[in-house]
């Protein structure tokens, strides 16, 4: 067994389609123009990648979810590992094709996403209790577009072993204040935080507010972190960023300031180049608390 500290991603892999630079569409309009281009993405895979890039040699991430049978899964899972990510706990579903993403960016930066989940739908809570016990890792986070069962499930593990659990409720469902209950760290955005009902006094949310910054809101640690000044060209995956990084710093034991200080910085600077992971930043691109 490795003497690093691991951090478990639970999450979906995607394959993003993007169309970016022409005006989001309303409901029942086409809109013609913009660029296309693909990338690697679900919020599973982006968190993942964004932790194992903060981490560098201090700690590792592992991705627990699924691919389909077909070239985007090869494709994702090998994007995966050359990342760093251990995929060793991503299964694939021969009767699924891989989650794809189809997202529409205008020229402030805005997005639209409409997601297909594929084999994301067919993660297991018992798939991730096995993989948890085999993994052992020492910080654990989540989100929402694998079935409930499954995020319950890690949840659970980590409470019966005091292993903190990062939860980001999203996309906000009827379940998430439920498993928000569950979690040691809960990080919606705004329009998130607002579907969770009352939580417990023990959870600690952070909560993201675009370009305004993150709020946490903590017993005894409550405080508002505003990020840098950016341009941003693509706001896709950004939450996805600050939820990696900041799980990232909680495994190497930064203070719950500093880990949201960074993430916050991450995140920003990561809107700056289109695609969800290009932009994420590598651990010698981090803040002093790196």
């Amino acid at each position: 067994m490795s003497s690093v500290p691991l951090l478990a991603v639970l999450g979906a892999i995607n394959v993003d389609l993007v169309v970016s630079g022409a005006p989001l569409p309303a409901p029942g309009e086409t809109v013609v123009g913009g660029v296309f281009a693909q990338h690697h993405g679900g919020k599973g895979g982006n968190q993942a990648v964004a932790a194992a890039r903060a981490l560098g040699d201090a700690g590792r991430a592992a991705m627990i979810g699924a691919t389909g049978d077909d070239a985007f899964g090869s494709a994702a899972r090998a994007a995966l590992a050359d990342d760093g990510v251990d995929v060793t706990w991503v299964a694939t579903d021969g009767e699924r094709a891989t989650g794809v993403a189809l997202i529409a960016v205008d020229h402030a930066g805005e997005n639209q996403i409409s997601v297909a989940p594929g084999a994301n739908a067919a993660v297991t809570a018992g798939a991730v209790t096995t993989a948890l016990d085999a993994l052992s890792p020492a910080i654990v986070l989540a989100s929402l577009e694998v079935p409930g069962d499954a995020v319950r499930a890690a949840g659970e593990w980590c409470r019966a072993r005091d292993v903190p659990f990062v939860l980001n409720p999203a996309p906000a469902n009827e379940e998430a204040t439920g498993l928000a209950r569950l979690a040691t760290y809960v990080t919606p955005n705004e329009t998130e935080r607002a579907a969770l009902a009352a939580l417990p006094e023990h959870v600690t949310v952070v909560q993201t507010r675009g370009a305004e910054g993150v709020r946490t809101v903590s017993r005894g640690a409550n405080f508002d972190v505003e990020p840098p000044p950016v341009n941003p060209v693509d706001t896709t995956g950004a939450g996805d960023c600050f939820n990696g990084v900041f799980a990232a710093g909680l495994l190497e034991g930064l203070p719950l300031h500093d880990a949201v200080e960074r993430a916050v910085d991450a995140a920003a600077r990561s809107t700056e180049i289109r695609g969800a992971r290009e932009g994420m930043p590598r651990r010698a691109d981090l803040g002093p608390s790196s």
